[in-house]
């Protein structure tokens, strides 16, 4: 048996398990998009082409939803990303205790993101929260917009920096200690050697950093729901899509909901590839 023939045939069992776990989800969930299906009679559907993501896109639900996520996305990316690279440059530091430093920094990363909601949601509950017990005030925060969507960009940022500062801690390690000496020999100040050599050699981390980010960020669930339930300003693609599942129980309308997510994700996946994958990989080949 040739080499190549032998390849196929042990990764075709993974390959055909991911094709159930993974595409055969994607094929239904475009089939019931494409129809109208009844929640009384099972298995009754009529036909109902590209109604539903008609209905979809006409609804000032779903780009009150779309913006939400977009406001989310990229505000909880942009502080991720510069508070992850100075915990990084901290961890990176040779001291004692950096070891518990680590630690210490991607303890908020190891808690659950319900948990994290969960405690965040208690800290601002009115009237008994810590922040409102604090400023001695009686505020909803949870119950009004903006701070609603606010409070779940600042929870994020505290649960998810510790991951960004994880992946660009790797990238600082894999930069050679010779060429800050050689900096330094020549006279370059911190700054200098921070954004001429540290950021220029950190770029192929950090993009990819920010690919892993944005793509979560944009799919975002649990924590606004968790927290407020997609109301007040809060809600994102992927809980209005489950809300019309849960709640209204139109599943034909839910499932184009959830597959516009899906494009939405997608068309950022290859906007990333194709403007931003080459460059990763240019950088990694110098």
């Amino acid at each position: 048996m040739s080499e190549g023939r032998l390849a196929k045939l042990m990764v075709s069992p993974s390959l055909v398990l991911i094709a159930i776990v993974g595409a055969w989800p994607i094929i239904y969930a475009i089939w019931l998009s494409l129809h109208e299906y009844s929640v009384r009679v099972a298995g009754l559907s009529r036909w109902a082409g590209l109604d539903n993501y008609t209905n979809a896109l006409s609804s000032n639900e779903w780009w009150s939803a779309f913006a939400h996520t977009i406001i989310f996305t990229v505000s909880s990316v942009f502080f991720e990303t510069v508070i992850g690279l100075g915990m990084a440059l901290c961890m990176h530091a040779a001291f004692k205790g950096q070891g518990l430093l680590r630690t210490t920094v991607l303890v908020p990363w190891a808690v659950l993101t319900v948990v994290t909601a969960v405690m965040w949601r208690t800290m601002f509950v009115s009237p008994y929260g810590f922040v409102n017990t604090l400023l001695g005030t009686d505020t909803v925060w949870l119950g009004s917009s903006p701070q609603a969507l606010i409070i779940c960009i600042i929870a994020d940022i505290w649960k998810t920096a510790p991951f960004m500062a994880l992946l660009l801690l790797a990238g600082l390690q894999v930069i050679p200690g010779e060429i800050y000496e050689a900096a330094k020999v020549d006279g370059a100040t911190t700054w200098q050697r921070f954004t001429r050599i540290t950021l220029p050699l950190l770029k192929p981390a950090l993009l990819v950093a920010l690919i892993f980010r944005t793509l979560d960020a944009l799919q975002v669930f649990d924590l606004p729901w968790v927290l407020t339930q997609g109301q007040v300003g809060t809600s994102t693609l992927s809980t209005i899509a489950a809300e019309t599942f849960q709640t209204n129980r139109i599943y034909g309308l839910g499932s184009a909901m959830a597959v516009l997510t899906f494009i939405v994700v997608m068309a950022v996946s290859f906007a990333y590839i194709r403007f931003i994958g080459g460059n990763i990989r240019g950088m990694a080949e110098e």
